[in-house]
């Protein structure tokens, strides 16, 4: 048993030394990119269908007068927005993350394995049946969704001969969330709340309220807290679950954990921002090639990262063609689609 233990271990640091991790480049990745997702924050707030000078942006933030119209714009519509859309970014980002670590799968992410489209449809079931729900309610239901959209596709997944792989849990998650996006626009259409789900459809953050930063802020900032205190325990999951079991980790307790943070994160995203997919796919590839696969800094740097992607596009989705907006989500699979398409080719070559 001990023998048995020692050349687990020594696997472990076998395969620690090939994906050795790089805490500078983390320190620097943390530290330009709140600086960055900083100056991103300033010039959205600045740039839209009226361009707003950087002097009256400051006065606005730190001596807020009501009855300039300019502050108004500022305060009520261009700030929550940004703030959610940081929210949202860091969501998607660790979401994806903690699915890449704790399944191995390179593929994973919330909208590609169905949790977005089971959170979005369960909403639209909320919009349809209860009308005028509170946005507390509304978060809670899209926990609801989203864990039952990942049911359904690892369930559908499985069923496959052969077992459960990477492309076969994707392409079960693609054909769930078709099925399930048509649902919701059939309760959309039946129930003539097509208006009320257009944003959901779209992706954006543009109708972000004070009072729903105020609801889903306590559980996006305990779901990343969560995952970072999960952090080294994913670490061990991602070399392998064998060797993580070999090294006393309780994997059965480490993923129920990492599968609740998911949820919270994936759940509040999508109630806030609608279908926006690709964050948690894209971000969590970069951010390892950068700093290595020490998940103590893989998830702080995703989060960073993922506010600063979808802070950026959606000022670019502002920008793209004014006075017109352009949907978050279809600017930011522009990027998606071609890296899924890359590491789908890439998975499958080394099958």
């Amino acid at each position: 048993m001990g023998q048995q233990v020692h050349s687990l271990k020594q696997g472990a640091k076998s395969k620690a030394e090939q994906f050795r991790s790089r805490p500078w480049a983390a320190t620097l990745i943390l530290t330009g990119g709140v600086l960055a997702l900083l100056f991103g924050m300033f010039l959205s707030v600045s740039f839209g269908a009226a361009d707003i000078r950087f002097s009256v942006v400051w006065d606005a933030i730190f001596h807020f007068n009501p009855d300039i119209t300019q502050h108004q714009i500022i305060q009520e519509i261009r700030l929550p927005r940004l703030l959610g859309g940081a929210m949202v970014g860091a969501s998607f980002a660790v979401a994806g993350a903690i699915m890449q670590g704790m399944t191995r799968n390179p593929l994973a992410d919330s909208g590609l394995l169905g949790l977005n489209a089971g959170a979005g449809f369960v909403i639209a079931l909320c919009f349809a049946f209860f009308p005028g729900m509170p946005f507390m309610y509304l978060i809670l239901y899209g926990f609801l969704g989203a864990g039952v959209g990942a049911a359904l596709v690892y369930g559908i997944g499985s069923m496959a001969k052969g077992g459960l792989t990477p492309v076969r849990l994707v392409l079960a998650g693609a054909a769930l969330s078709a099925l399930l996006s048509a649902l919701s626009e059939g309760i959309a259409l039946y129930f003539k709340i097509g208006q009320d789900l257009a944003f959901w459809y779209a992706g954006g953050v543009a109708g972000t309220k004070w009072f729903q930063l105020k609801v889903m802020f306590p559980w996006i900032a305990a779901a990343i807290l969560g995952a970072i205190a999960l952090s080294r325990s994913i670490t061990m999951l991602s070399l392998g679950e064998e060797i993580a079991k070999g090294l006393g980790q309780r994997t059965a307790l480490v993923k129920l954990a990492g599968t609740v943070i998911v949820l919270i994160l994936a759940g509040s995203a999508v109630a806030v921002v609608g279908a926006v997919g690709f964050v948690g796919l894209i971000i969590p590839h970069v951010t390892r090639y950068l700093v290595g696969v020490d998940y103590r800094w893989v998830i702080p740097c995703s989060a960073v990262l993922g506010s600063l992607l979808v802070v950026f596009a959606d000022l670019a989705a502002r920008m793209v063609n004014p006075p017109y907006e352009t949907p978050l989500g279809a600017l930011i699979a522009l990027i998606g689609v071609p890296f899924f398409l890359y590491l789908a080719r890439k998975e499958r070559r080394e099958m």
